[in-house]
């Protein structure tokens, strides 16, 4: 799956994603960018592992975190970006290999508060989908700063 630039939003969130660290260090890529919706994707690896061996928690909810953050983008007007105030995610599965998915949607925006969901999925080697997570996201548009 190649990601659509077409868009000014999609030229403007995978420009934002490219200066993410994190994501970079941990080898995101961002799948698919449209008007309140943007979809990433995490393959495994020893970055991302937990004691166990299974993708971490914390991976996960960075992820779900970011597909969220980028999806309230999506709805925000240029010159301005979003910052997490807050959280909430389940945990529904641990996997190992493969790779996840996070799908981000906005719930609703507002010029205050943008209030998004994100499922986070694995994928099996046969491309085999299971729901592992879910998230609620608050976030509050800031002033762009770069």
């Amino acid at each position: 799956m190649s990601l659509d630039l077409s868009t000014p939003v999609a030229q403007r969130v995978a420009a934002s994603f490219a200066r993410q660290g994190m994501m970079n260090h941990l080898d995101a890529k961002l799948l698919r960018v449209v008007a309140g919706e943007v979809e990433i994707a995490l393959p495994y690896g020893d970055k991302v592992t937990q004691q166990q061996g299974g993708f971490h928690g914390g991976a996960m909810g960075a992820l779900a975190d970011i597909a969220g953050g980028y999806a309230a983008l999506t709805v925000l007007p240029e010159g301005m970006e979003v910052t997490t105030v807050e959280y909430k995610i389940n945990f529904l599965s641990s996997k190992q290999q493969g790779e996840l998915r996070a799908v981000g949607k906005v719930v609703k925006g507002g010029k205050r508060i943008v209030v998004t969901t994100a499922e986070v999925f694995h994928l099996d080697a046969l491309g085999q989908s299971t729901l592992c997570a879910v998230m609620q996201q608050t976030l509050v548009p800031v002033a762009q700063t770069y």
